[in-house]
């Protein structure tokens, strides 16, 4: 569906992407993780055909995107970073603006639209203007624009950027409809969780480069440790720390020991010994690894660094 060959893309001296190669299947979800400044809506931006790369070649559909050939844009549909809207006007005055730049009917559009403002809860403000809606309606009014000619492709550039948990659970749920549907999506964040919930597979991308590429899971092996197992101390667990060693690592964190578990351990065994020595497993609290930490074990920093 998508393929990016070797496409390398600089400003000045920065260097925006660096020898880059994916393939994204039709019908995925497929998510781009990585700080701001990585190399994220570059991409993006290369992929609708905006900006030229220096070298390399891009495809969609089997069909090569150049910035003065844009008939390959009916395939996609590209939700930015910034909302695109017309506040002054209202939410259906803007949709009937973008379908007609996408010259559909009139009748197509108003199926469209309706169809798309009940699915995202606007509906009953379709009339209302765009000014007095909250940051997260302007969101999802801005996602259903990409959508009123019925893309194979939707490219998401961090669409909940200072949304609600709300509205961005709408959008999640909105999203995952439109996948299971058939729809392919390519989605940028910097939120891991988001990554986590929403993708098939990911691209960790930093300073310009695919650093790692698999499901969520996939990449979650590539750390030396599969869980967090944090021990309450008291009595029981203090007199049993030796126990707690032979799994693996402790780290002492005054109110709570920090078991970092080895990769041949099991916590069948591990519980197992708890039981044996007396231990209530309500002192143990399991956290599973994230993407989050996954980047900093690959960069040395953070996400949001």
């Amino acid at each position: 569906m998508i393929q990016l060959k070797n496409v390398n893309k600089s400003f000045s001296t920065v260097k925006a992407l660096d020898d880059v190669s994916l393939e994204i299947n039709g019908g995925e979800f497929f998510g781009l993780l990585g700080p701001n400044g990585a190399g994220k809506s570059t991409t993006m931006s290369i992929l609708i055909g905006y900006l030229a790369a220096d070298s390399g070649n891009i495809f969609i559909n089997g069909e090569e995107v150049k910035t003065d050939e844009l008939n390959f844009r009916k395939e996609i549909g590209f939700v930015p970073q910034s909302i695109a809207l017309y506040d002054e006007l209202s939410a259906e005055e803007n949709l009937k603006i973008f379908g007609s730049l996408y010259g559909l009917p009139k009748p197509e559009l108003e199926e469209a639209m309706n169809s798309y403002l009940n699915a995202v809860g606007l509906y009953d403000r379709r009339k209302e203007e765009v000014r007095n809606y909250s940051g997260g309606m302007k969101r999802r009014l801005n996602l259903i624009t990409a959508l009123l000619h019925k893309p194979k492709v939707l490219l998401c550039d961090e669409p909940t950027v200072g949304v609600d948990p709300q509205s961005r659970n709408a959008i999640f749920d909105f999203l995952e409809k439109l996948n299971a549907d058939g729809l392919t999506i390519v989605y940028t964040t910097h939120y891991m969780e988001e990554a986590e919930r929403l993708c098939n597979r990911v691209a960790i991308i930093d300073s310009g480069k695919i650093i790692a590429l698999a499901t969520p899971d996939e990449l979650l092996q590539m750390l030396p440790t599969s869980e967090h197992i944090y021990i309450t101390k008291n009595d029981a667990t203090v007199s049993n720390v030796n126990v707690f060693k032979s799994y693996g690592e402790i780290i002492d964190n005054n109110d709570r020991y920090e078991l970092r578990l080895n990769k041949e351990s099991k916590l069948s065994s591990f519980f197992g010994a708890l039981e044996n020595a007396n231990v209530n497993v309500q002192n143990v609290t399991i956290q599973k690894p994230t993407l989050e930490e996954l980047f900093l074990n690959l960069t040395g920093k953070r996400l949001r660094d």
